[in-house]
Formats: structure tokens, C-alpha cells, sequence
């Protein structure tokens, strides 16, 4: 009886170092697993942050570009004149005068920087600056263009507005002619028209 309870005790003493290797193993395959999905959880968070702002830094300006005058006097001597504004800039911090207003932009404001038509933000979306090359602080390149629609160019413009990281307008600029067409990365691209309608 003696023997056969040492028998019991002796092969209930513990785990053998194959059992404890086995177990590191799978513990290690399990936590690189775990990692490798924060590391995704993680990067997925940035780009969605850096989309969410050029999305609310488009908008912005886009509400900007249709506050401005385009309509039909209501008063004085031009009584039912078209009345636009060709005199607002809008790549100041705060709107002032002395800009382009609402005249048709370049035909390349879409992808590269032309005065009167891009501001840059740093990376709260504070206004730092203007012109024709971004500050190093830079962190947004917001461009936009105003075009007449070609099929009523009296009375329709289109809008639009085109917000990327300043590393992403490098790249467009450095690429010319060759850059893609459409959006790509941390980038927001809106179009929106407006008619004439009297006021």
C-alpha cells in the first residue's frame, strides 16, 4: 500500500519542462497575436483621426466659399444686376478684402499651391499661413478652385475643396502630370455648386 502511494504522489509532483516549454509557446504565439492587433488598432485610429480632420477642415471652407455673394442685387440702381463677390480672401485666417472672391481659379489650384486659392493649418487645423509654399510647421494643405458650370457659366459656379497632409501635396506637386487622380491617404475631396438666386 506504501508503494502504490508513492507511485500516486511521485507522478502528481508537477509539470515536466517539455509541458512548461509547450505552454511558453502557445502563451508567445498568443501575445504576438494580441500585439500585432493593437498595432493594427492603433494605425487604423491615426488614419481615422487624420481623415475626420480634413474632412472638418473641407467643410470649412466649403461654408466659406458658399457664404460668399452670388446672387441678384435687391437694392439701389442695379436693381436685379448679378451681384458677386470678386474681392474676399479666403486664404487669410479670417476672411478679409483685397483677395479673388469668387473669379475662377487656376486650372491646376486642385494640385498645386496658388496664392489666393490654398491656406495651411497646423495640426490642431489652426490657420499658419498662405502663398505659394507651405510652412515647415504645416501639418494640412487646404486648396480649392471655383469654376463656372460650363452648361449655365452666368449663373452656376462649382466648388471644390481639397484638403490632404502636407507630406501627401508634396508628393502630388513632385509628381505633376503623373499624380493620381483621385483622393488617396488622410485626404478629403468635396465638390458643391452654387446658383444664382435673388436674395
Amino acid at each position: 500500500m506504501k508503494n502504490a502511494e508513492k507511485t500516486r504522489n511521485a507522478g502528481a509532483g508537477g509539470f515536466s519542462l517539455i509541458e512548461v516549454l509547450v505552454s511558453v509557446a502557445l502563451l508567445s504565439v498568443v501575445s504576438l497575436g494580441v500585439a500585432q492587433l493593437f498595432a493594427v488598432a492603433t494605425k487604423a485610429n491615426a488614419s481615422s483621426k487624420g481623415q475626420t480632420s480634413t474632412a472638418l477642415l473641407a467643410v470649412q471652407k466649403m461654408e466659406q466659399l458658399k457664404a460668399l455673394t452670388w446672387g441678384f442685387d435687391q437694392t439701389g440702381a442695379a436693381l436685379g444686376l448679378p451681384a458677386s463677390d470678386t474681392s474676399t480672401d479666403l486664404s487669410a485666417a479670417e476672411p478679409t478684402g483685397g483677395g479673388s472672391g469668387l473669379n475662377p481659379s487656376p486650372g491646376d489650384s486642385l494640385t498645386a499651391d496658388r496664392n489666393g486659392y490654398v491656406d495651411y493649418l497646423d495640426d490642431h487645423g489652426v490657420w499658419i499661413g498662405n502663398g505659394m509654399a507651405a510652412a515647415a510647421t504645416a501639418r494640412f494643405v487646404r486648396r480649392w478652385s471655383i469654376t463656372p458650370l460650363p452648361t449655365n457659366p452666368n449663373n452656376t459656379l462649382v466648388f471644390q475643396v481639397r484638403v490632404m497632409t502636407a507630406q501627401h501635396a508634396r508628393l502630388i506637386e513632385a509628381a505633376g502630370n503623373n499624380a493620381p487622380a483621385g483622393r488617396f491617404g488622410e485626404e478629403t475631396w468635396l465638390v458643391s455648386v452654387k446658383t444664382r438666386k435673388a436674395q
